[in-house]
């Protein structure tokens, strides 16, 4: 489920819990601290007893449209550097790993600069090269503990332990006794502060591996990639989080150190802490470890504007599997008005058996495997996309798809939704609230989230009242600006015919 879906939904139970029991949601909302320190970061604390634990989140307004061109990849690399330990976690003596760990970079950058020369490079060179950067690799070994952070919470009751990057954001969550934030903050501060991008060159074959699997190998990775790289032109949410091969292949250390100069912006930064605490000292274990870093906010990075799409744009995928699409359109972002609109016709067309695309298209007329709305992708700092997602059934071709899905989206232009499914849609949506919201992480995600994307986690609080004033006529609006042809991005993969490997990308 994407990020904003699981917010929304998690955020709708303390809503609904409001219409039923006002004073109980007024209780909750005043249990939420909101605090900054001198520095500018921000903190955000709830104290919810209903076990001895604690969900700490960590979210840097720093994400892949943050990255430098020509280094697309970096800010998710360095989320995986960040849990490669420190100067004095994983270290065993590091001043002389310090000095190995600079011999390795230096050579690792001759060895790219030299493969860099393609057809002129000399391979006798980078024989020589490869050679000494495995061995000295080798002995790096000596000097480090693997694993260190994921060991010391391991052993102190952690659970849930992981990163996340995105197009906006990175997000850094676990959870843990109650009595061990000051664990969290000590090895959190300090990995923020001073961390060591140990196996440097390993981790960057890890990641071009992890790509190769995702993207080359996975029709729907190969897909998603073509469409988006269709739908944006200028902006950077065109570009894929795990980067591109060109950019990856020769990642340099600098490029990773520039996106955590990033991260030491306090101004940027959310800590969101959910579960059995005392707010006042929570807050005071935060300030003592996060108030060292220097109020020294970077400057945010110059992000080109999409321009506004002029005609359809169209592009297919061949690869050795079945048929599918990508149709999107581009809409504002929230908090836009539009957006909610977006999310009640999200659920109109495709939640649940009773929606349109699934009862039409994939029940009744029997041509679809699967077909899904999706509003708000890929993220939700700038102007993004209504998308749908179909799969044909065999024997229907793509073609034969597309033009019933855009047949219905046509409909919605004509004919204003009933108020039947207009209803039906809005109880849906509460229903999923209701069912979702079952832990401290999930509040310690919402807070952190819309705080750091909106800068006011309370932006949730009219979500459903939000909703409950979007009318059929709202939709037929939308549907009129917005999901026009000149506005829509249509990426196909088909089986490919030819003998060539690997799936060729080809605009129609």
């Amino acid at each position: 489920m994407r990020t904003k879906n699981k917010i929304w939904i998690a955020l709708g139970l303390l809503l609904l819990t409001g219409h039923a029991l006002p004073a109980q949601a007024t209780d909750l909302e005043k249990k939420i601290v909101k605090a900054k320190l001198q520095n500018g970061l921000t903190v955000l604390m709830m104290e919810r007893k209903f076990s001895p634990t604690v969900s700490l989140y960590i979210r840097y307004r720093v994400g892949a449209v943050d990255e430098a061109p020509g280094q697309s990849g970096a800010a998710h690399f360095l989320e995986h550097m960040m849990f490669k330990g420190t100067t004095t976690i994983g270290a065993k003596n590091y001043p002389a790993e310090k000095k190995l760990l600079s011999g390795i970079e230096q050579i690792g950058r001759k060895l790219d600069r030299e493969r860099g020369k393609q057809e002129s490079a000399d391979a006798r060179k980078i024989r020589r090269l490869e050679a000494q950067l495995k061995k000295m690799q080798s002995d790096h070994l000596r000097y480090y503990i693997p694993n260190e952070i994921d060991r010391l919470y391991t052993e102190n009751g952690a659970s849930g332990m992981n990163a996340a990057t995105g197009q906006d954001m990175t997000t850094y969550y676990i959870n843990l006794p109650a009595n061990k934030i000051e664990l969290w903050a000590r090895i959190e501060s300090d990995r923020l502060l001073h961390p060591v991008f140990r196996q440097f060159y390993t981790e960057r074959d890890v990641i071009l591996e992890e790509r190769r699997q995702r993207v080359e190998a996975s029709p729907d990775g190969k897909l998603y990639e073509a469409f988006m790289d269709l739908a944006y032109t200028k902006h950077p949410y065109g570009i894929p989080i795990i980067g591109v091969p060109r950019d990856l292949t020769f990642l340099s250390q600098e490029a990773i150190r520039a996106v955590h100069q990033k991260y030491l912006s306090p101004r940027r930064i959310v800590i969101a802490a959910v579960g059995d605490i005392d707010p006042s000292k929570t807050m005071e274990l935060i300030r003592r470890y996060f108030g060292k870093i220097p109020d020294a906010d970077a400057p945010s990075a110059r992000i080109p504007v999409e321009p506004e799409q002029a005609g359809e744009r169209k592009g297919e995928v061949l690869f050795d599997a079945g048929p599918s699409m990508i149709i999107g359109y581009h809409k504002p972002a929230p908090p836009a008005q539009e957006d909610y609109v977006f999310d009640v016709l999200e659920t109109i067309l495709s939640k649940g058996r009773t929606s349109r695309l699934y009862d039409r298209l994939v029940i009744s007329r029997q041509i679809a495997q699967s077909v899904s709305a999706v509003n708000g992708v890929p993220a939700a700092r700038y102007p993004n996309l209504f998308t749908i997602f179909a799969r044909p059934r065999h024997p229907h071709t793509n073609e034969e798809l597309r033009t019933a899905v855009l047949g219905e989206i046509e409909a919605l232009k004509t004919v204003p939704v009933t108020e039947e499914e207009l209803a039906r849609a809005k109880n849906q949506l509460k229903m999923d609230y209701i069912k979702s919201l079952d832990s401290n992480s999930e509040l310690a995600s919402i807070l952190s989230y819309y705080e750091l994307l909106l800068g006011d986690y309370r932006y949730f609080s009219d979500y459903l009242p939000r909703i409950q004033k979007v009318t059929a006529e709202d939709i037929q609006a939308a549907a009129i600006r917005y999901l026009t042809a000149e506005n829509r991005t249509v990426a196909v993969l088909n089986r490919k015919t030819a003998p060539e490997e690997g799936g060729g990308v080809h605009e129609k």
